[in-house]
C-alpha cells in the first residue's frame, strides 16, 4: 500500500506557520517514502483532545511525530517540567511539548483543565495505556481532562501490518467513566500496533 497524506487540514485546525515549510516537506517526503498514510477525517475543532493506541513501541512517536509535522499540525504532547530546562528546552518547544509541575498542588488533570480553558485553540495527545508494555487498565487522565474541560475525544489508531495511522470517531465523553473506557477500547480492538493489540 503507498503512502498517503491529506494536502492541508481543516482551516479551525492549530497549525504552525510558513517558517517550518521546508522541514514539512522533508517529514512528508519520509512518511511517503516509508509507505505510511494518514487515513481518516482531521476534525475541524480548534480544541480537542487525541487519544492514540495501541502504543506498543518508541516509532509510535516517531510516526506520529513525522505525520504531525508534515501536515504542520500544533499538537500538545504532556512532558515533566524538569525536561524544559537547558540546551533541551528550545528543541522541545519547538515539538510542541507541554511542561506538566508535578510540584504544584493541584494534579495533571487540573494544570490541562485550565490550559483548555485560557486556550482559544489547543490540541492535546494523549496515549491512554500511559506505557509500552500491555496493561490491563487504562488511565483515565483523558476521560477526566475531556470532562473538565468540556471538550471532545478523537480516537487515533496505529496499525501496523497496513502502515495506518487512523482518524476514528470524534466523541464526547459521558459521566460513566468505567464504560467510557470499556466502550473506546473495545472500538481499538482490530488494530495492531507494531509489537501488540490493546
Amino acid at each position: 500500500m503507498s503512502g498517503y497524506l491529506p494536502p492541508a487540514p481543516p482551516p479551525r485546525v492549530p497549525t504552525v506557520g510558513p517558517p517550518h515549510a521546508w522541514w514539512r516537506r522533508l517529514c512528508r517526503w519520509i512518511v511517503l517514502r516509508a509507505g505510511w498514510r494518514l487515513e481518516g477525517q482531521l476534525p475541524d475543532v480548534p480544541k480537542v483532545i487525541l487519544i492514540g493506541a495501541p502504543h506498543s513501541s518508541f516509532w509510535d512517536g516517531v510516526w506520529g511525530l513525522l505525520i504531525k509535522t508534515a501536515l504542520g499540525l500544533r499538537i500538545g504532547i504532556m512532558i515533566k517540567a524538569e525536561l524544559h530546562r537547558g540546551l533541551l528546552r528550545p528543541l522541545l518547544r519547538a515539538l510542541g511539548t507541554i511542561p506538566i509541575r508535578r510540584d504544584k498542588a493541584f494534579g495533571v488533570v487540573e494544570q490541562m483543565v485550565q490550559l483548555f480553558d485560557r486556550s482559544d485553540t489547543l490540541w492535546l495527545g494523549i496515549t491512554p495505556e500511559g506505557t509500552r508494555r500491555a496493561v490491563r487498565r487504562w488511565k483515565s487522565g483523558f476521560w477526566q481532562i475531556a470532562r473538565g474541560a468540556r471538550v471532545p475525544v478523537q480516537l487515533v489508531y496505529f496499525d501496523y501490518p497496513s502502515k495506518t495511522i487512523g482518524l476514528g470517531p470524534l466523541l464526547t465523553m459521558g459521566p460513566d467513566r468505567d464504560a467510557e473506557l470499556a466502550r473506546i477500547r473495545a472500538w481499538y480492538a482490530p488494530y495492531r500496533g507494531k509489537h501488540r493489540g490493546v
